[in-house]
């Protein structure tokens, strides 16, 4: 008889104890288990651009916050900034990854508009964060000391209030957020006295919804402030941090009991930390499903060994190797496994075809497809070769114990 012929006798002579009850209950548990784990993983990441889509500029894990304006503020003098002992406390919370300080200028700031031979000006003021907490292309927000022109970003009830209100009543053509861009803006900067002014021409760079300002680079911020300002220093009067659990309750606590208040649409970061929960609650359940299932095949695999006990002291005592004994169980181990993450991302992706639409319909974008079976991948890998060690293991005890 052949070598080949001989092994398929051998896996035929192993596999005659295979308990076909057990083999299925684990591809039922496993499909379950990977089902869960990648579904609700790939139903995160189609969800989650509904709050992280809508500003590409500062991520849904940053906070900007400020005191609250109380009646006492606005009768009296105007409101105190962050002082050097509450920006401290506030580095020391748990939640904080780091923390920034909002620059505000230090002289008045005129910005124009013209489009269709009629136009609008209005005082303003800028800001600026540090550029690393800026989520814009490093030519997008470049400024160099002795530049022309300027990149800002704008805040979009900026442009909706010149829609719907300047642009109405005055007759002047509505402007869309990519016209705007590519319309100049006329900054003019002069000091509080009035003795220095420099011009510039702003390019918008983007509009955002979690900033209420204008915000430019910080380097552009440095050197008008140098130039034009009164050279008093200013107590940051707003901060931006980056959380680690941005919709925490403790962040909303800290906050009230503090006096501070977070700016921006809260709802979003709330329903944003909300679906992390969820989904962290999800994927826990399912790893666990997914163990669990691990362990059942390889407490088959270990009861069908030993029921072959005697088959496979005899094929040690015969001279076959390891790996050929070892073969017969780790193609049961190999296709129950495939079989179950097959059935598994099919599921996952009737599933996501079921959901996409209305998902889509309140303006989430498709997350990429090629994560959630990559990560299948790995956990079918993962499930395979621990079986597949645990077999060889168990042989090799027999062959020392021969």
């Amino acid at each position: 008889m052949t070598p080949p012929a001989m092994d398929r006798l051998v896996a035929r002579l192993l596999r005659k104890n295979t308990s076909k009850a057990r083999i299925a209950g684990f591809i039922l548990s496993n499909f379950i288990g990977l089902a869960i784990v990648l579904g609700g993983l790939q139903f995160f990441l189609d969800a989650r651009t509904i709050w992280t889509s809508e500003d590409s500029f500062i991520r849904s894990d940053y906070l900007v916050i400020n005191k609250k304006v109380t009646s006492a503020n606005t009768l009296g003098a105007a409101l105190p900034g962050f002082t050097t002992d509450e920006t401290e406390d506030l580095r020391k919370q748990p939640w904080v990854r780091r923390m920034a300080e909002f620059t505000s200028n230090d002289y008045r700031v005129l910005v124009g508009v013209s489009s269709g031979g009629r136009g609008m000006s209005t005082y303003m003021f800028f800001e600026s964060i540090p550029d690393d907490f800026v989520d814009v292309p490093r030519s997008q927000w470049l400024y160099r000391p002795g530049d022309s022109v300027v990149p800002v970003i704008l805040s979009k009830d900026y442009l909706t209030l010149y829609n719907f209100g300047f642009a109405s009543s005055a007759g002047l053509p509505q402007l869309s957020e990519g016209l705007m861009s590519s319309i100049p803006l006329s900054l003019t900067l002069t000091s509080e006295d009035g003795t220095r002014t420099r011009r510039f021409t702003g390019h918008v760079a983007g509009f955002s919804n979690r900033l209420n300002t204008i915000l430019v680079p910080r380097l552009f911020m440095e050197e008008t402030n140098a130039d034009l300002g009164s050279g008093r220093p200013k107590a940051p009067s707003r901060l931006i941090i980056d959380t680690s659990s941005p919709g925490d309750v403790a962040i909303t606590r800290y906050l009230e009991s503090h006096g501070l208040e977070a700016a921006g649409d809260k709802s979003a970061t709330s329903a944003a930390f909300m679906l992390r929960v969820v989904a962290g609650i999800i994927l826990a359940i399912g790893t666990l499903i997914t163990i669990l299932s691990l362990f059942i095949l390889m407490l088959s695999i270990s009861l069908i060994m030993e029921k072959n006990r005697d088959k496979i002291h005899s094929l040690i005592m015969l001279g076959y190797d390891t790996g050929t004994i070892a073969g017969p169980y780790s193609s049961v181990v190999t296709t129950a496994s495939l079989l179950a993450f097959a059935l598994a991302a099919t599921g996952v992706i009737i599933l996501r075809t079921s959901y996409m639409a209305p998902l889509t319909g309140i303006g989430a974008q498709p997350a990429p497809l090629w994560i959630m079976p990559c990560v299948g991948t790995a956990m079918t890998t993962l499930i395979i070769s621990l079986n597949i060690i645990s077999v060889r293991k168990r042989i090799r005890k027999s062959f020392n114990n021969r």
